[in-house]
């Protein structure tokens, strides 16, 4: 007899099957079967979400994450929203990449297939629950949810009737399968079950994803921290400068995409800070910056070297001062996560320089971070944002879930 992984990977395996089977009339059917349902069933979903609410409050875990935790009525509806989104791209299972004929007659051609199971190890956000299973189940594949503990309740509610849907259009509820034991032990033997599940993302803090990335025989899919910087160069409008920032930084404290932390050219910190500054401390947020910084507002308070490199996701950002771009350049490729960087500025040399020059899966002109994200891209939703360079880089949409294989067609031919 397996283990309680093994059973729950052995309905997945086995509902993956199934799912590269259907076609993309019946995976458009189920998704709009779940979508209806989420909305059906928001009160249940809300009522559970608040026995999540009360016990982080209980436990003292900070504003800014428990928002992340925070379902809503109006939450519920961009979730099956997202969902019908997704039914509106195109199917990418089944699509040819070329083709082309050798010399021997041989017709060799690739095509998108689904990944199989894929197993998902997240903390927090019971969004991605919905996001995670609409994603793999457009693209034939089966998912493993293993979520926090923090979120058990609401991630039970939403896949309660995510399987609602399923079982209302007629189709298998194994597509998602929900990890409802918690415990450190069971993310382990998560993280060793190859041959099991195919591919492992991890979505959640540092700490989650280097974990996962050390110890897993699964191959992983990273989706990395997000130290995320805005430059201010110094051509910059700063009124836009200050109003780009305040969203990055205050629409969503406790998120990836949010600022983190602000470099300032030296020639245009003395206009532009303390315009920043104001707007920031209208949200109480702490701003830690170098001496130049504090020279020019009392508001800010020193910086450490550790303070360039951390994802705070809390009402604190950086500020660092820097006499060219290229030293901005610098600053930022050395402390950045490879997640969403931007440049203000009104030089187009300068814009273009950046963009080639930073190493990131994202970066913006005159714009705020916070839209790097799979819905703001057009994906309809996302499984995560992946901060390597390896498979998939970015926000993470259908075409990310699926792998390629070579077909080949002959009249007869045999290798000499």
């Amino acid at each position: 007899m397996g283990t309680y992984m093994e059973m729950l990977a052995g309905h997945a395996k086995s509902a993956a099957s199934e799912a590269a089977k259907l076609g993309t009339a019946d995976k458009n059917r189920g998704l709009l079967a779940v979508a209806d349902e989420l909305i059906a069933q928001q009160e249940m979903i809300l009522e559970e979400n608040t026995k999540d609410l009360e016990a982080a409050r209980n436990k003292g875990i900070k504003q800014s994450l428990i928002d992340r935790l925070a379902l809503s009525e109006k939450r519920i509806a961009d979730m099956a929203e997202g969902l019908r989104q997704i039914v509106s791209l195109e199917d990418p299972v089944g699509e040819v990449l070329y083709m082309k004929t050798r010399p021997n007659g041989l017709r060799i051609g690739k095509k998108r297939v689904p990944l199989g199971v894929v197993g998902i190890i997240y903390e927090s956000r019971p969004n991605v629950t919905a996001d995670a299973f609409g994603l793999c189940f457009k693209t034939g594949n089966a998912v493993i949810l293993r979520g926090g503990s923090d979120a058990i309740h609401s991630n039970q509610a939403i896949v309660h009737a995510i399987k609602s849907g399923l079982r209302k259009a007629k189709l298998c509820q194994d597509l998602v399968v929900l990890v409802e034991d918690t415990s450190r032990e069971v993310v382990n033997e998560m993280m060793k079950m190859h041959g099991w599940i195919d591919v492992l993302i991890p979505r959640g803090g540092a700490g989650l994803i280097a974990n996962v990335v050390q110890n897993s025989t699964v191959p992983v899919i990273e989706t990395g921290t997000g130290n995320c910087h805005i430059y201010v160069d110094d051509s910059a409008d700063v009124h836009m400068a200050a109003d780009i920032i305040e969203n990055a930084k205050t629409q969503r404290m406790g998120v990836c995409n949010a600022c983190e932390s602000l470099v300032i050219h030296g020639d245009i910190a003395s206009e532009a800070l303390p315009q920043i500054v104001k707007k920031l401390k209208d949200h109480d947020v702490e701003i830690r910056g170098d001496e130049r910084a504090m020279a020019i507002s009392d508001e800010i308070i020193p910086a450490t070297e550790e303070d360039w490199g951390t994802e705070y996701l809390d009402a604190v950002i950086s500020v660092k001062i820097v006499d060219s771009i290229d030293e901005a350049i610098a600053h930022i490729n050395k402390y950045n996560t490879g997640h969403s960087e931007s440049i203000i500025t009104e030089n187009y040399s300068n814009a273009l320089k950046f963009q080639d020059e930073i190493d990131a899966a994202a970066v913006y002109v005159n714009a705020s971070t916070r839209f790097t994200d799979g819905f703001e891209f057009g994906f309809g939703a996302e499984i995560g944002i992946s901060t390597q360079k390896l498979h998939a880089r970015g926000p993470m949409g259908l075409e990310a879930l699926t792998t390629t294989k070579y077909i080949i067609f002959g009249d007869g031919q045999i290798r000499k």
